[in-house]
């Protein structure tokens, strides 16, 4: 296996040079031959920067196939991918940008911010990093990378409501791409339609990797819009999306038995998907989606299977190379008894970056990852998930922190406590639901300008409850769950009522 992950996925495509892989529905497709030299141009643009090998690149930019090159350009030049949300507000990139302490930051064009490192940009039209690489003859080198080399580096945030670098290795990141590519069976025939975000695990690693490993064509969308994804369906064989994504497709009649015949694989991450939406997907398609598992500190876990029973509300088998157990006070679990996942394997995260007792809490004594997920698995090895130890909530596909808003709303002047949770939502899975004790005047519209800089728009509260107590344990704890089941209809009375 070679150690340099750009170099596992530029292999697939040699001597192919007129494989078309990228095929942007705004400009010309772009051949495999074609993004690889512009990667190298890239590359190129790296090193007149000054990046060296190891150092971290922090990109903040819109979807592009600029973007997708500066990736595989920082693989090539053995530097750390460090991709950021481009809808976090400058106060969290800020905070990214100390934290990972990178020696070059990437904006898009006309989003640039003050840091304390070297910035450029990226964009066709006045990109400094675009024009640089395009000025450049680039290169086909190669750094040369061990397997426990880290390739990449994604934030990930917890119930501190601080975001942690979860360290990704070439070894890890190759390890679940192979596994994955071969159990969803991609061939070099298959089209991809692509519209996932790219500053994720799914959209960035899931997607992209699997289709390279075949040298697959991938119709690259800068976003999920229903119309526009039914419009390019009928050209490809395989999606991948979140439940929001086939919720909203459901809801047209475009998208019906004649429009999904050709397809080969609908998957679904990122959130939990109800049997409801699995029994509508299949009545209106003939398709049923495979649903899968995973994280970001250790990429895909376990999937439905390609080929045998998909059972909603199960996330499948682990892949090849993952061990996975659940345990519960020390003891690993019998079957169907409930506990925390565990796992084990190549495919996992190298810690968290600068924070040495957080990674060690994050594993067993004998080097299982806790995942901190509720599960059980059956007699034939498959797990469901029950629900989550923590109370992350899956917004549209997006994880957010309770911690992290609260943080922001306790120092509004007339808040005196709150507490934030994810109540059922009939489009987003989970929509952020802000329960408040007051101590003056509250505005929803003042609000919304405080959170205006603080919080991307995304993890705002679609609802603010005001509440004369919250719920609390013996030992003073807000009850979350409690909130949860008494207002778990809030959304679907809110529809009713409309």
């Amino acid at each position: 296996m070679e150690s340099n992950l750009f170099e596992v996925l530029r292999k697939p495509s040699d001597g192919k040079t007129e494989k078309i892989f990228l095929r942007d529905p705004d400009g010309e497709p772009l051949t495999y031959s074609e993004v690889f030299k512009m990667s190298g141009r890239y590359s190129a643009a790296l090193h007149e920067c000054g990046v060296k090998e190891g150092d971290r690149v922090l990109v903040k930019v819109e979807k592009s196939i600029d973007a997708l090159a500066l990736y595989l350009a920082c693989l090539q030049s053995g530097a750390i991918y460090v991709p950021s949300n481009p809808r976090n507000t400058v106060e969290e990139t800020e905070y990214l940008s100390q934290d990972a302490e990178p020696s070059l930051v990437v904006f898009s064009h006309g989003c640039v911010q003050n840091v304390n490192s070297r910035s450029e940009t990226l964009g066709k039209i006045n990109g400094s990093l675009t024009s640089l690489a395009e000025s450049l003859p680039g290169t086909d080198q190669v750094t040369q990378r061990s397997g426990s080399d880290l390739a990449a580096m994604l934030y990930t945030s917890g119930t501190t409501g601080k975001p942690k670098g979860a360290m990704l290795s070439h070894r890890g990141l190759i390890a679940n791409a192979i596994a994955l590519h071969d159990i969803w069976g991609f061939e070099p025939e298959d089209v991809l339609l692509h519209c996932l975000p790219v500053f994720h695990v799914h959209g960035l690693f899931v997607a992209l990797h699997c289709s390279m490993l075949s040298a697959s064509e991938v119709i690259f969308l800068n976003k999920f819009e229903p119309d526009i994804i039914l419009d390019h369906l009928p050209e490809a064989t395989v999606m991948m999306g979140v439940p929001t994504h086939y919720i909203r497709l459901l809801g047209t009649s475009r998208f019906d038995y004649d429009m999904c015949a050709h397809m080969r694989l609908f998957t679904s991450g990122s959130a939990p998907m109800s049997t409801l939406v699995h029994e509508k997907f299949q009545r209106q398609t003939g398709h049923r989606i495979l649903e899968r598992y995973g994280m970001t500190e250790a990429g895909i876990i376990t999937s439905n299977p390609l080929k045998g029973e998909r059972i909603p509300g199960t996330v499948g088998f682990p892949l090849p190379g993952v061990e996975l157990r659940v345990s519960k006070d020390g003891r690993e679990c019998g079957i169907g008894e409930l506990g925390v996942v565990e796992i084990q394997g190549d495919h996992l995260f190298s810690g968290y970056w600068k924070q040495p007792e957080k990674t060690a809490a994050a594993f067993s004594q004998d080097g299982f990852l806790i995942t901190g997920d509720i599960g059980s698995i059956d007699e034939n090895g498959r797990l469901s998930l029950q629900g989550r130890s923590n109370d992350m909530m899956i917004s549209g596909g997006e994880n957010i922190y309770p911690k992290e808003i609260e943080l922001c709303l306790e120092e509004f002047q007339s808040i005196d406590e709150c507490a934030v949770v994810g109540l059922p939502h009939p489009d987003l899975g989970e929509a952020v639901t802000a329960f408040l004790i007051l101590n003056g005047e509250f505005s929803e519209a003042a609000m919304d300008q405080y959170l205006q800089s603080r919080v991307a728009n995304f993890k705002k509260p679609k609802k603010y409850v005001i509440v004369d107590a919250l719920p609390r344990n013996a030992m003073g704890k807000i009850q979350r769950s409690k909130l949860r089941e008494e207002y778990s209809s809030l959304f679907s009375d809110a529809e009713d009522h409309d």
